[in-house]
């Protein structure tokens, strides 16, 4: 059986804690429009329960497309915990939680899309991983400075990761 790691009952709590404005129901709607590109690199892997198998040096290339309302489109190539080359093509959307007059963002953002990568021997260590494509979705917590951003993206009860990108 699965079990949910602490982690997970926090970002929960901090994702129900939020405003309602944050899911403001007139723009729910995803707009065919073109804001800003997210490119974004992986610079620090943990799981939460180590296996001689794992391997914490995820190689993340990810490119994400961003919308005036927040909606998103990505894609991601990685390396995953038994160092198969993997890709994740998701969608998702973020939600603003606190801001600075200095220009520092803190947002929480919730991608879900097809995982593929996991195969032979690991093909069992995602579930609904029958056909070596899954159902995956990932809640993180982020901050935004300028151009720059970093998230702590927590992949269900395994481990976490930590981003770097820039946005253009």
């Amino acid at each position: 059986m699965y079990r949910l790691h602490p982690w997970m009952g926090w970002l929960a709590g901090l994702l129900i804690s939020m405003p309602a404005t944050a899911f403001s129901l007139p723009d729910w709607t995803p707009a065919l429009e073109w804001d800003h590109t997210l490119v974004q690199t992986s610079l620090y892997t943990r799981h939460f329960s180590p296996d001689p198998d794992h391997t914490n040096q995820q190689d993340l290339i990810s490119i994400e497309l961003h919308n005036p309302n927040r909606w998103l489109a990505g894609a991601a190539w990685f390396k995953n915990s038994f160092d198969q080359p993997s890709w994740y093509f998701y969608a998702g959307r973020e939600f603003p939680l606190w801001q600075t007059d200095q220009g520092l963002n803190v947002r929480a953002k919730l991608t879900a899309g097809l995982l593929r990568g996991y195969q032979g021997e690991y093909r069992d260590k995602i579930p609904l991983n029958h056909l070596e494509i899954a159902p995956a979705a990932l809640p993180s917590i982020g901050v935004q400075w300028g151009r720059f951003e970093s998230d702590l993206i927590v992949f269900g009860a395994a481990g976490m990761m930590v981003t770097a990108g820039v946005r253009f």
